[in-house]
């Protein structure tokens, strides 16, 4: 062996060591992030609830809550498209934002739905969420197939439920939300596992890592969020 070759094998374990040090403090920052934007949509979901003012700015007016829906729309594929491109900073900062305009938009939920039925269907989706996403940690079998499925599930999902808008068939509504029960319960354990491979492959623990385990918390956020509006539309008292 020449000195490049031992000096490269040098450097090979050194980041292993590095990498294998700082993959579970990644993994805490994933989980970190994503249990922080929650915190932060459901304090901004019930200050909006509680404030006429604001609710009838949002909601009173159509065009409003469509500017707001889209404006998460824009910022999630934004921050998707660029998140290797943008600092840092500016990638939390909109990740904070999307959580804000989220809470914003899911006030409604304390207006139609019991406290009560809210927090328990709170606390099932974050048992379920919490044993998909230890499955996609632990598990051995290769995800990847099962989550092409469920993004295509996805779509028609998305599709079913801008058609009923139009139909507002109550049995097609039953229908999509046990569908998006099981899609998200999917997506959970692909995306865990998927993050879990894509911080196991960065090159060091620096600035690109960190943008990883934004995106990852971003996804991991998404799943929670659909995974508890489908069920509380499922299992929620309402008002």
């Amino acid at each position: 062996m020449n000195y490049q070759e031992f000096n490269s094998t040098i450097n090979s374990r050194e980041r292993e060591l590095e990498m294998s040090q700082a993959f579970p403090v990644l993994m805490r920052k994933v989980y970190t992030w994503m249990a922080l934007a929650l915190v932060i949509t459901g304090v901004t979901a019930y200050g909006v609830a509680h404030s006429p003012a604001v609710l009838q700015a949002i909601y009173g007016n159509p065009i409003v809550f469509w500017v707001l829906a889209a404006a998460e729309l824009g910022i999630v594929f934004y921050t998707s498209a660029r998140i290797q491109k943008i600092a840092l900073t500016t990638a939390t900062l909109m990740f904070i934002l999307f959580s804000v305009i989220n809470g914003v938009t899911l006030a409604y939920i304390f207006l139609v739905y019991t406290a009560s039925s809210i927090a328990k269907v709170f606390f099932i989706t974050a048992g379920t969420f919490a044993a998909m996403a230890v499955f996609g940690y632990t598990t051995k079998r290769d995800l990847s197939k099962m989550g092409s499925i469920m993004m295509m599930a996805l779509i028609g999902l998305i599709i079913a439920g801008i058609v009923n808008i139009f139909l507002k068939s109550s049995g097609l509504e039953f229908i999509i939300c046990i569908a998006g029960v099981l899609i998200f319960v999917g997506l959970t354990a692909w995306d865990t596992q998927k993050i879990k491979e894509m911080l196991m492959d960065a090159e060091d623990a620096g600035e690109s890592a960190q943008k990883i385990a934004l995106l990852g918390a971003l996804s991991l956020y998404l799943d929670f969020i659909n995974l508890f509006i489908h069920l509380l539309r499922l299992l929620g008292n309402r008002e």
